[in-house]
């Protein structure tokens, strides 16, 4: 994990990108809090350890399963979640420190 110092504007500006889409925001609000958000889904995995299936959060979102996965690449590349394998499905979850240091970058940088 890089350390504050070396967040550089052009990381921020994909961390920007990647907010900047109502969906992609909406879906990481869910992911703080997956337990509130996805309880009327049956876990597949331990939601807290391991993330919440892309499947419910395509259906929680109601968009098209190639939507949902091409917002949550953009997400994992900006580096706000990390992706889990469990069988075939891919579970998400927030990467809460990454979120943290990039919180400490825009407040030195801003």
């Amino acid at each position: 994990m890089a350390a504050t110092a070396e967040i550089d504007a052009k990381v921020l500006i994909e961390v920007f990108k990647a907010l900047g889409n109502p969906a992609r925001l909406q879906i990481m609000q869910w992911l703080k809090d997956p337990e509130a958000h996805f309880d009327a889904y049956e876990p597949i995995a331990d939601r807290r350890t391991v993330g919440v299936c892309v499947t419910h959060i395509q259906a929680k979102a109601g968009l098209a399963q190639s939507t949902v996965s091409s917002y949550m690449s953009t997400l994992e590349r900006a580096g706000l979640v990390r992706p889990t394998r469990v069988g075939k499905w891919t579970h998400y979850r927030r990467d809460e420190g990454r979120l943290a240091e990039l919180a400490r970058a825009i407040g030195t940088t801003l």
